[in-house]
């Protein structure tokens, strides 16, 4: 029950955390707005709040002494990737801050990346938050109270990562896969590259069998016989 809990729970951040890097991109781009700075604060601190949850969770089940070798292992395995998601989250905050302070919202624009698109981003942080409709209140300086409170949420998961080292010593080198690296990518390949094969293969089965053709090579071939006997009675007269 507990493994189960755990890999939904990581299922959740692993989600969460890709949708705050999809919206990280668009920060200091023609589609960054006080609405996206609050879209971004609304879905880090979802994430914070999963990060939190599944460190405890897994905490609390690598601490069980009574526990099986092959459920420490699945546990220490997650608690791996875990840790990763982790230092995924505080990188992608980390770049916000450092985006957000040379390109704040209250200064005439200038944009990082000249796109030539714009747009809105709820439809991202909404499947992140679970929720239909998100409210927005504006603030007229939200770029610079949010990356105060962004500065000092990366502390948080600093510390946050330093706990996680303290209460639980895991070695990543340690921790053997499940699969060989790249297995779910080169199986995706295989099976894309067999059915690309197949597909040809129809295809040239088909067009070999297309009447169209087969007439075309009926009647060169007639051609090319009526050829031969006309040389053969020319060489003949001559």
């Amino acid at each position: 029950m507990g493994k189960e809990e755990c890999k939904t729970l990581l299922d959740a951040l692993n989600k969460v955390i890709a949708c705050y890097r999809h919206l990280v991109v668009t920060v200091g781009g023609t589609s960054d707005s006080q609405h996206l700075r609050e879209e971004l604060k609304k879905t880090r601190k979802k994430a914070q709040e999963l990060a939190v949850a599944n460190r405890n969770k897994l905490t609390t089940l690598l601490r069980d002494n009574t526990a099986s070798k092959e459920d420490r292992a699945e546990y220490e395995r997650l608690w791996v990737i875990f840790s990763t998601c982790v230092e995924f989250l505080e990188v992608d905050m980390k770049k916000t801050l450092e985006i957000g302070q040379e390109f704040p919202l209250n200064v005439p624009k200038r944009y990082l990346i000249q796109s030539g698109m714009s747009g809105g981003t709820s439809a991202v942080a909404a499947r992140a938050m679970s929720a239909q409709n998100m409210k927005y209140e504006a603030d007229s300086n939200i770029d610079v109270a949010d990356l105060k409170e962004l500065e000092n949420e990366i502390n948080q998961v600093g510390e946050l990562m330093m706990e996680m080292e303290m209460k639980v010593n895991v070695a990543n080198w340690t921790v053997e896969a499940k699969q060989d690296p790249g297995a779910e990518l080169k199986s995706t390949i295989s099976v894309g590259a067999s059915s690309v094969g197949m597909i040809s293969v129809n295809d040239e089965t088909k067009s070999a069998c297309d009447p169209t053709r087969v007439l075309a090579v009926v009647i060169f071939c007639a051609f090319l016989f009526i050829a031969v006997i006309l040389a053969v009675l020319v060489i003949k007269l001559s």
